[in-house]
């Protein structure tokens, strides 16, 4: 079992940034790939981001290309999300999830944790 602890959320203006993290317990993390979701109200959870914890290979999605950066502390267990210029279009739910598939599909993903919401005003 994989225990995943957002952290980080808030309330923003745009244009300001954040820096949401994630810790992970139970299993080794290096073994991971970890990514980050969001689900704003009304609309189905997407896909931001993704990183090998092994590689550190990354990839993002377009919308959130040069402004949204994954890292991680392998050392700490922990996933970080790095938000510039954030947007109101930003605000939602933002989900850190754990799995053994580079991906950006939901179901790839088996371990999630319990959502940190971002909510950005104009």
């Amino acid at each position: 079992q994989v225990l995943l602890v957002e952290s980080g959320g808030g309330l923003v203006q745009a244009g300001d940034s954040l820096r949401l993290s994630c810790v992970a317990s139970g299993r080794t993390f290096s073994q991971f790939v970890m990514a980050w979701f969001r689900q704003a109200p009304g609309k189905e959870r997407e896909f931001v981001a993704r990183i090998s914890a092994t590689s550190g290979r990354t990839y993002s999605a377009d919308s959130m290309k040069g402004r949204f950066t994954i890292s991680t502390d392998n050392a700490k267990n922990t996933v970080y999300l790095q938000m510039n210029s954030l947007k109101p279009e930003d605000t939602a739910v933002y989900y850190c999830a754990a799995g053994w598939y580079y991906s950006t599909e939901r179901y790839r993903y088996n371990y999630w944790g319990q959502g940190t919401q971002v909510t950005v005003s104009s």
